[in-house]
């Protein structure tokens, strides 16, 4: 329909009711805040920084708890449950969470600390498992890893990095070090990477039997506990059983907090409007008394607005019409049918102040192409039933999912209506059940033309339907040229476009040899097809001498002539 005009409007009024006016503001939605004043001996603006982090540090504490609560005791919610929305509430429940916020951010704070505590023990579950697994080789054992000896023997406690048997560690200690005797060995185990062994030898050979030992790759162990490993193991696995208990008392202490869950939610989007209004307040002018708002609202809602900040806060309201070349944010107002593919304007770009709205143009084309590339009724059913049920079931969705079903509702029905054109539904599955399971021709006619029959038939349509989607979006550039007075540009950028592709299809269609290629069942008169060639000379000629009027150099404007007379391959494109 419309770019919606737009006011700037200043508020004026005494700084103890600043807030009020700011929580005002951000129920009603509909003033954008521009703080445009220049810092003066009067007016300064305030340091909020401190409160917004403050904020922002509550809404993570109180998020952080939600995702512990959801990995615990996750929130039964249908599978439709984001279709949901949010459910408006009163004034007087905002005012109870701003007062129980305090009480539920403690709670959320317990449930972190108790979260935390979790993951502490699981790590430390982890690191006990860890030496438990380093422990296992050694489990055979039966003293202490520290042990060394006695006043009359040398004791080893060690690994090899190599596979020995008892019989081949001694036989390996008798060829290296011949002049000790007397050496007890005994494999505690044995791996292809790993040989973790008990050695014994009396205390006078214990140096050289050492230095031997250390010459084949024997180390001692990382952590050698005062205890047999057997006795440190079941140490070990009992910690691990008592943290396990303190994880599951933590856990079940969480899940008591479930039923906070909805008061978290809430005081998240109660410190999530703070955030949002201390960080205007940081943006506002004030001086000792008074504070000053400036900023842009749709001309529209400016009356409503400016009466309820007179009557009840005794505010003074300027309103006044933005300069030409200011740059003024940008809202949209179309109907029912035109709305729902804001979005997709949106995702490209947003018109300009004094640009035109293409949402209704491009509606038109988004549903009928949607509906003539898809066309098949049965799925265009589909969307329509269930686009039709959503939006007709839940009242609360989000605006901008309303507006995606209502767009595939729009696109639903075009479908179904080119799916009867075509005389498809499910394709050809309704053929193909009857005929396999009935024994039953079962056809459904075009209302139409079938396009696998007549695919020329249906190139020439989708042909004509890609000219009328050019000449319509270049009769919109036309109008807002128009509508700001530049004609010239009118006629540069647009008329002579016009002449180029409308004079070439018009010399395509008097050519018989064009009509015979695309089965074409009639030709344009001879004087038709010439009137069409002259018309498409002097729209190229106009571009080639206007498309680059900009420059100075008439070389350059040349060149930019000819530049954007190549646009013409885009303009084919698009029609194809």
């Amino acid at each position: 329909m419309a770019v919606m005009p737009m006011q700037r409007i200043g508020i004026y009024a005494l700084k103890s009711r600043r807030k009020p006016i700011l929580e005002l503001i951000q129920r009603r939605g509909v003033v954008e805040i521009h703080a445009e004043k220049a810092e003066d001996a009067v007016f300064r603006q305030t340091d909020t920084a401190p409160a917004k982090a403050r904020f922002e540090n509550n809404t993570s504490t109180l998020q952080a708890a939600l995702e512990a609560l959801d990995k615990l005791e996750p929130e039964k919610k249908s599978l439709l449950a984001p279709l949901e929305g949010r459910t408006p509430i009163p004034l007087s429940r905002y005012e109870e969470t701003a007062g129980a916020a305090g009480k539920t951010l403690r709670a959320a704070s317990r449930v972190n600390a108790l979260w935390k505590k979790c993951a502490d023990d699981r790590a430390e579950i982890l690191r006990l498992e860890a030496q438990i697994r380093m422990l296992e080789p050694w489990s055979r054992l039966d003293v202490s890893m520290r042990t060394t000896g006695t006043a009359s023997t040398a004791a080893f406690i060690g690994s090899f990095p190599a596979e020995y048997t008892e019989e081949a560690l001694k036989a390996e200690i008798a060829r290296g070090a011949p002049e000790i005797d007397g050496v007890a060995v005994e494999v505690l185990s044995a791996g292809t990477q790993q040989t973790c062994a008990f050695l014994l030898c009396h205390a006078s050979n214990g140096a050289k039997l050492e230095a031997f030992l250390r010459s084949i790759g024997f180390t001692y162990p990382a952590d050698r506990s005062k205890k047999p490993p057997q006795a440190r193991m079941q140490d070990l696995n009992a910690r691990i059983e008592k943290l396990r208990a303190e994880i599951d008392g933590a856990e079940a202490e969480i899940r008591t907090y479930a039923a906070l869950r909805g008061a978290m939610q809430y005081t998240i989007d109660y410190f999530s409007m703070r955030i949002e209004k201390y960080d205007v307040l940081g943006r506002l002018w004030q001086s000792p008394h008074v504070f000053v708002i400036t900023g842009y609202i749709p001309a529209e809602s400016a009356p409503a607005l400016e009466k309820e900040l007179t009557e009840k806060f005794e505010a003074y309201v300027e309103l006044e019409t933005p300069a030409e070349d200011e740059d003024v944010p940008v809202k949209l107002k179309n109907n029912a049918f035109a709305a729902p593919v804001e979005g997709v304007l949106e995702s490209y770009s947003m018109p300009g102040r004094k640009e035109i709205d293409p949402s209704t143009l491009m509606a038109v084309f988004y549903y009928f192409l949607f509906g003539m590339m898809l066309s098949d009724a049965g799925y265009g059913l589909l969307m329509v039933i269930g686009c039709g049920i959503a939006l007709a079931k839940f009242k609360n969705m989000e605006e901008s999912l309303r507006k995606f079903l209502k767009m595939f509702l729009y696109c639903g029905i075009s479908t179904v209506f080119w799916g009867a054109m075509f005389g498809s539904f499910f394709g050809d599955a309704v053929s193909v059940i009857g005929k396999t399971f009935f024994n039953v021709d079962i056809a459904i006619p075009a209302l139409w033309f079938t396009p696998l029959n007549e695919p020329m038939r249906l190139l020439l349509f989708s042909f004509l339907i890609g000219v009328i989607h050019l000449f319509a979006g270049l009769g919109a550039q036309f109008y807002q040229l128009a509508r700001q007075g530049l004609w010239k540009d009118a006629i540069f950028d647009v008329v002579f476009w016009y002449m180029l592709v409308g004079g070439g299809i018009l010399y395509l269609l008097s050519m018989q040899m064009f009509a015979d290629m695309v089965s074409l069942g009639f030709t344009l008169p001879a004087a038709v097809g010439t009137a069409g060639a002259i018309a498409a000379g002097i729209g190229a000629v106009g571009i080639v001498l206007t498309a680059g009027r900009e420059s100075r150099s008439p070389f350059k404007r040349l060149l930019k002539g000819l530049y954007g007379l190549y646009g013409v391959s885009g303009y084919l494109s698009d029609i194809r």
